[in-house]
C-alpha cells in the first residue's frame, strides 16, 4: 500500500509538471504582438534600390531638417526612397563596388539654401566624390571628419558664410584635386601643407587670410592658383620658380605684399596669366620676366615699381595686355612704345616724361626722394633664357579661367 501511495504521488507530480509546461507554453504562444508602430519599416527599406542609399537616407533627411531657408523649394523633392531623383543629388557606382549604387555627387550651386552647418552631412556620405555648393548661405566651420571621404576629388564651398581658420582637414583628403573656398570669411594663415597637396586648382580668394605666404608655395603642383583679395603680407616666395612645369595662371592681386619682384618669377615658362596688381611691391621689373614666353596677361599695376620698363618684357610675343599703371616707372623703349600705341601696354600715372596722363613732377620727386633698394640687385639684369626678338603678334584677349574666380559665380572649366 505504501508503494502504491508513493507511486500515485509521483504520478501526480509528473502530471502537474507537464501541465505547468503546457500552461506556460500556451501563455507564451498567446503573448500579444508588440504594437505595429514599433516594427521597423522593413518594406520601406526594401524599396531602396541599394543598401548604400538606405544608409544615407536618414542623413539627408536630418540635414533637410536643419535648413531654415529654401526660397527655390529645392528640398520639396527630397522625399521618399528614390534618392537619385532628389534635386541636387546624383547617383553613380562607387569605385570600390561597380555593381552598387550610391550618392556620388552633390551639386547645390545657386540653390540659396540656408543652414547653420554642413557638419553631420557631407562628412557622413562615405562615397561622395564631388560636392559643389556655390552661392548658398551655409555657415559654421568645416568638420575634421571630412578627411574620411576617401573618394572626394572636388570640393566647392565658394560664396557662403563659412568662417574660422583654414579648414586643414582637407589636407588629409588624398584624392582631392579641386578646392574652391573663395568668398567666405576664413582667416588666419595658410598651412604649408596645402602647397604639397596634389591639387590642380586652388581658389582661396576673397577671404581674410593674412600674414606671409608659406615659403614652400612653389611646391604646389596646381595649374590655377588664386590668392587674390586677402591680406597677405611679406614678399612673394622665391620658391615660386619650382612650380614652373605646372603653373599656368596666378592671381595675387589686392593683398599687402611687400618687397621686390623676385627674379625667380621669370622661370614660370608656362604661365599665361600673372597678376600681382594692387600690392605694396617695389623695385624694378626683373629682366627675367622676358622669359615668360607664354604670358598673355601681365598685371603689375598699382604698386610702387620704378625704373625703366625692360624692352625684353615688351618684346614678349604673346602679350595681349601689360598693365603697369599707377607705378613710378621713368622710361620706356621702342618696343614698349609700340605696345602703348597698340593699346597693349598701359603706363598711365607713372613718371615717364613725354607721355600723357602721368603723375605730377612733385609727386614723382617726393617718391624718389626716399632711398629704395632690393636684395640681390645684380639678379635684376639677368635673363635666364634665350631671347628671340620677334615682332609681337596681334593678340585678342581671351577668357582666362582664374579671372572668373574673382566673381561670386561658380568657376566653369
Amino acid at each position: 500500500m505504501i508503494l502504491s501511495k508513493q507511486s500515485s504521488v509521483s504520478t501526480l507530480h509528473t502530471l502537474t509538471f507537464f501541465l505547468c509546461l503546457l500552461l506556460v507554453g500556451c501563455q507564451i504562444l498567446e503573448t500579444p504582438s508588440p504594437p505595429s508602430d514599433s516594427i521597423p519599416l522593413i518594406p520601406d527599406i526594401l524599396n531602396f534600390i541599394d543598401q548604400r542609399l538606405a544608409l544615407v537616407f536618414p542623413i539627408i533627411q536630418a540635414f533637410k531638417n536643419t535648413i531654415i531657408s529654401d526660397p527655390l523649394g529645392i528640398t520639396a523633392t527630397w522625399v521618399g526612397p528614390n534618392l537619385c531623383n532628389y534635386t541636387g543629388f546624383y547617383c553613380d557606382h562607387p569605385l570600390d563596388n561597380l555593381t552598387a549604387t550610391t550618392i556620388a555627387s552633390i551639386d547645390f550651386n545657386g540653390f540659396q539654401l540656408t543652414a547653420p552647418t554642413l557638419d553631420g552631412f557631407i562628412d557622413q556620405l562615405p562615397d561622395l566624390a564631388l560636392f559643389h555648393a556655390n552661392s548658398n548661405k551655409f555657415s559654421g566651420t568645416i568638420s575634421p571628419k571630412i578627411a574620411g571621404l576617401k573618394f572626394l576629388y572636388e570640393l566647392d564651398l565658394s560664396n557662403n558664410l563659412f568662417s574660422g581658420l583654414f579648414p586643414s582637414s582637407v589636407i588629409n583628403i588624398p584624392t582631392l584635386s579641386f578646392l574652391d573656398i573663395r568668398y567666405n570669411f576664413f582667416t588666419g594663415t595658410l598651412p604649408p601643407q596645402i602647397f604639397m597637396q596634389t591639387l590642380d586648382a586652388l581658389f582661396l580668394n576673397n577671404n581674410n587670410f593674412m600674414l606671409t605666404l608659406p615659403n614652400n608655395l612653389g611646391d604646389t603642383p596646381v595649374v590655377y592658383l588664386t590668392l587674390a583679395n586677402n591680406k597677405f603680407t611679406g614678399p612673394i616666395p622665391r620658391s615660386i620658380r619650382k612650380a614652373s612645369s605646372t603653373l599656368i595662371e596666378v592671381l595675387l592681386l589686392n593683398n599687402l605684399l611687400t618687397g621686390c619682384l623676385p627674379y625667380d618669377i621669370g622661370f614660370l615658362g608656362n604661365v599665361r596669366l600673372l597678376d600681382v596688381g594692387g600690392n605694396l611691391l617695389t623695385g624694378p621689373i626683373p629682366w627675367s620676366f622676358g622669359c615668360l614666353k607664354k604670358v598673355e596677361q601681365l598685371n603689375l599695376a598699382r604698386n610702387f615699381l620704378y625704373g625703366q620698363v625692360p624692352e625684353v618684357v615688351c618684346a614678349l610675343g604673346n602679350l595681349a595686355n601689360l598693365s603697369l599703371s599707377y607705378n613710378y616707372f621713368t622710361k620706356v623703349g621702342p618696343s614698349c612704345k609700340s605696345l602703348i600705341q597698340r593699346g597693349v601696354l598701359d603706363v598711365r600715372n607713372n613718371c615717364i616724361v613725354g607721355l600723357p596722363d602721368q603723375r605730377s613732377a612733385k609727386e614723382c620727386m617726393a617718391f624718389f626722394s626716399i632711398p629704395r633698394s632690393c636684395l640681390h640687385p645684380a639678379s635684376f639684369n639677368i635673363i635666364p633664357c634665350q631671347i628671340h626678338w620677334t615682332k609681337p603678334r596681334e593678340r585678342t584677349q581671351r577668357h582666362l579661367l582664374s579671372y572668373s574666380a574673382l566673381s561670386t559665380n561658380r568657376v566653369l572649366f
